[in-house]
């Protein structure tokens, strides 16, 4: 009895997780023309009577001329990672600015040779020149990267703004010139 329970309990635990496993891995059915009106805030609604049929109808077409003005197509369009196109911007910096420490320490040394020599001890001058200059150079390094980063993450963010304006302002004049009012 005991392991009879034992059994119902487990198949209805394996049933469970494949069953959730089948769940997770069910492809979802792409959005819709009217999902993606509802993302990108274009709420249409018929101002002439238009029938359910004629609203899908103008949906469709005022997308593809929406699409064909703006260039854009929100159904296809990649999802946008600023924080990707940030990082990509940063490491291309520290590429273009590998050796700013060094360089840093080598100015350093110079300065701090000839402030030592006028001061009675050139190498221990050259030597703090050195390490302050080292510094000062890695902080630039990190500075450049920083901004190059916030410039291509805010960069992404704008150029796919500006697709998703000119796809909206396409659509939106499409559809209240078949006569539907827009809401906001």
């Amino acid at each position: 009895m005991r392991s009879a329970f034992t059994a119902a309990v487990l198949l209805g635990l394996v049933a469970r997780v494949v069953s959730a496993q089948a769940a997770a891995a069910a492809p979802t059915a792409p959005p819709t023309i009217e999902t993606v009106y509802k993302q990108l805030g274009l709420v249409a609604h018929a101002a002439k009577g238009q029938t359910v049929d004629q609203q899908k109808v103008d949906a469709q077409e005022c997308y593809d001329v929406a699409k064909s003005q703006s260039g854009f197509d929100p159904l296809k369009a990649p999802p946008v990672d600023p924080a990707a196109a940030a990082a990509a911007a940063t490491q291309q910096t520290a590429d273009a600015t590998q050796g700013a420490a060094v360089v840093g320490a080598a100015k350093g040394t110079a300065a701090g040779a000839l402030i030592g020599a006028a001061a009675g001890d050139a190498g221990k001058g050259a030597a703090i020149g050195a390490a302050s200059g080292a510094v000062v150079g890695r902080s630039r390094k990190k500075r450049a990267e920083k901004q190059a980063g916030a410039q291509a993450a805010a960069a992404t963010a704008s150029g796919s703004s500006q697709q998703v304006d000119a796809f909206k302002k396409a659509a939106g004049g499409c559809l209240q010139g078949r006569g539907y009012t827009l809401v906001k």
